[in-house]
């Protein structure tokens, strides 16, 4: 039986990864779970999944759940709370599902630990990819990607030697506003940004889909994770999200990973790697969808990929700022203080206003980032 703490339980991809528990019962045991401030839903994924502990934002929050949630369950909350239930118990796996920067600390505290990881919060490699990955290596865990595109490539390079990769290629579905040029982007609303064509998703990533930011983060993620550079790394759109993701090989051979748009899958297969089991998901059928098409990628139409490429390129701090400055603009977009255009504009402001430095550590992390984060919110 494999045991799972899955942090960030109430989101997409902690609601989809209960789904695969469910769909498996007696193959899994949670052991704890991590929340934001959604007490309703997760008193309800307690109640029927019998968690240890959970943890959730505020003693507010904290205290709101204690008389509802079943006898015994453990309560804690903050920052304190999310590292605690990261790095102890019996948990063999830890789902870092939590959208954000916010996941860093729990993270490496899971590392530590020695649990493995099922990565979906592309963040902690953007902002520390080099301490994460070391980390990793020097505990011996496994990161095993859950985000579609990156557990394509994993899947693509089972049994290859890396050192044969020519280039990977990551696929992207375009979002929400793959087929409306810059000049029809003024003036869109939020509610537009966030009907987004194949995926369901959170709110952020949704945007981040829209604006191809969330590409750029996969892009700095899949550096790390698969240790390639950035000149071997592409990005191309498949409006369909078919293909997964593909890798080319020295010979011009190529191998891709294909299947419906459900992230069950990659969820599923990140959590019982090396094998395959059964999921409830639909089956690819190639002849009923008939065509799958392509489009080259255009950095103009979405700068935030080719700053995301530039800050990868750049390293040490810029990664950590690309991804704070985004955050807070999305998050101001959200909120209709800005408009959707102003997203890559308050980006590239702060990356202009940035003097790349190293960052050896999560102190220097959390420093760069808040300075970024400062720097989002007033321009």
């Amino acid at each position: 039986m494999k045991k799972l703490t899955i942090l960030g339980s109430t989101g997409s991809i902690g609601t989809q990864t209960l789904d695969v528990v469910a769909n498996d019962p007696e193959l899994y045991e949670i052991e704890a779970l991590a929340a934001g401030g959604n007490v309703n839903l997760l008193v309800e994924q307690a109640r029927r999944f019998r968690p240890k502990t959970v943890c959730l934002a505020t003693k507010a929050l904290a205290d709101e759940a204690t008389a509802l949630l079943p006898p015994g369950t453990r309560v804690v909350y903050g920052e304190e709370g999310l590292v605690e239930v990261a790095a102890s118990g019996d948990a063999d796996t830890v789902v870092t599902a939590i959208m954000g920067s916010r996941g860093l600390n729990a993270t490496l505290a899971a590392i530590e630990s020695g649990k493995q990881i099922g990565l979906a919060n592309k963040e902690t490699l953007v902002t520390a990819g080099h301490l994460v990955m070391s980390q990793a290596a020097r505990k011996g865990v496994s990161i095993l990607p859950i985000d579609s595109e990156h557990s394509a490539i994993f899947q693509c390079l089972n049994g290859e030697n890396r050192a044969d990769i020519k280039r990977i290629t990551l696929t992207a579905s375009g979002g929400s506003f793959r087929d409306k040029t810059r000049e029809q982007l003024v003036g869109v609303t939020v509610e537009q940004a966030l009907n987004h064509p194949n995926w369901s998703m959170g709110a952020k990533i949704t945007i981040d889909s829209a604006t191809m930011a969330n590409k750029g983060l996969e892009v700095i993620e899949a550096h790390w994770l698969f240790g390639v550079s950035y000149d071997q790394i592409s990005v191309l759109i498949h409006p369909e999200s078919i293909i997964h993701s593909y890798v080319e090989f020295v010979d011009n051979s190529v191998v891709a990973q294909l299947g419906m748009p459900d992230m069950r899958v990659p969820i599923q297969y990140a959590l019982t790697y090396p094998d395959r089991r059964a999921t409830p998901t639909e089956a690819l059928d190639l002849a009923k969808i008939g065509k799958l098409h392509f489009r080259e990628m255009d950095f103009h139409r979405y700068p935030c990929l080719r700053m995301a490429f530039e800050s990868g390129r750049l390293g040490r701090s810029a990664p950590t700022v690309f991804n704070a400055a985004n955050e807070v603009a999305v998050d101001r977009f959200l909120k209709g203080e800005i408009a959707f255009l102003d997203i890559e504009r308050v980006i590239e402001t702060v990356l202009e206003k940035h003097q790349v430095t190293d960052l050896p550590d999560v102190e220097a992390i959390t420093a760069m980032d808040a300075w970024a984060r400062r720097e989002a919110g007033a321009v």
